[in-house]
């Protein structure tokens, strides 16, 4: 019998087998006893992810846990399970007086994915934070850690070379004393640097996010949908004639970050709805499960905004989020 796949869009997604590991050597017994030609599909939460149908194999959830923590003179050092809650840990750090972490509250989704997507929220990203990631090579057993992390805008190099046959179980981060609050994005900016605290970055940073983006326990979603869009600066100039409020983020090598919710926002896309999926009314980033949607009605949903912000802006949009199809993650360029 077919078991529901856990996921934080809340869909009717089925795997012929669902087991949820707590320990390394649970992992690797489940990799053993695995029929050969059976697919492993290993998650956290299933947040950031979209199965666009059923799994045709096992899916296995990771729920590997344990925070330790050691300092040096000048830096702490957190070794995390990779099926930790990330905002957890980020509320312990911070009730432990670490800052650090503090702009990249409630994201969601466990640690391991934190260094495969590169998270990050509110001019932070993970590879700021980032030491090591341990990973257990699935054919042999063998554990091996990985520091350089190649690490670009939702990117990483466990994206490419470590995406298949490798799972990720432990997370190194090392957080600085010599703190420094980043507060370059949104109502951040309004905090004086030589007063605020770390505790008073995550409360704001909790707070806006909670106003603006929807709790998957109560309304399904897989978080930020789509990427923010990359763009020459003379794509970004052409549209600042055209829209000179729109927001741009400027970025090494002559590059310009857009703001994809700006985007949809614009072409009038809040609240839009196909079938039971629809834009959040809140941040347009965010597609939701608003009356039992189907994958198909994601995907209908995601390809009509993509389509919609090409027409108006020749920007195109790419998904932050994973499409996984039957056996294996899946290239959307034909979705959309």
């Amino acid at each position: 019998m077919k078991q529901k796949i856990p996921n934080t869009f809340a869909l009717d997604v089925f795997a012929n087998n669902v087991i949820t590991v707590t320990s390394v050597d649970q992992l690797k017994q489940v990799w053993k006893n695995n029929p050969l030609n059976q697919p492993i599909m290993i998650i956290g939460e299933g947040s950031n992810t979209l199965f666009t149908c059923d799994f045709a194999g096992t899916v296995v959830v990771n729920r590997i846990r344990g925070v330790t923590i050691t300092e040096t003179d000048d830096e702490w050092h957190l070794r995390v399970g990779a099926g930790e809650i990330w905002h957890e840990v980020v509320a312990q750090s911070i009730q432990q007086n670490i800052p650090g972490l503090e702009n990249l509250a409630l994201i969601p989704g466990c640690v391991g994915s934190a260094p495969i997507q590169n998270i990050g929220a509110y001019g932070v990203e993970f590879q700021k934070v980032a030491d090591y990631v341990e990973l257990l090579e699935l054919a042999t057993g063998n554990i091996i850690t990985v520091t350089d992390g190649q690490y670009g805008y939702r990117e990483s190099i466990f994206k490419q070379k470590y995406s298949i046959g490798y799972a990720v179980i432990y997370v190194g981060i090392k957080l600085t004393k010599q703190w420094q609050p980043i507060l370059t994005y949104g109502e951040l900016r309004n905090f004086d640097a030589n007063k605020v605290t770390a505790k008073v970055i995550f409360d704001k940073v909790c707070e806006i996010r909670r106003s603006k983006l929807p709790d998957p326990k109560v309304l399904g979603n897989g978080g930020s949908f789509f990427k923010n869009p990359v763009v020459d600066k003379k794509i970004a100039d052409s549209l600042l004639e055209k829209y000179p409020n729109m927001p741009i983020y400027p970025q090494a090598n002559n590059q310009i970050k857009l703001a994809a919710g700006w985007l949809i926002d614009q072409c009038g896309l809040k609240g839009y709805q196909i079938g039971g999926a629809a834009v959040h009314e809140q941040q347009a980033l965010v597609l939701v499960n608003k009356n039992r949607a189907t994958a198909q009605d994601v995907v209908e949903l995601a390809r009509y905004i993509h389509k919609t912000v090409l027409q108006k802006f020749s920007v195109n949009l790419s998904p932050e989020i994973r499409f996984i199809g039957r056996t294996d993650e899946i290239d959307v360029t034909h979705y959309l």
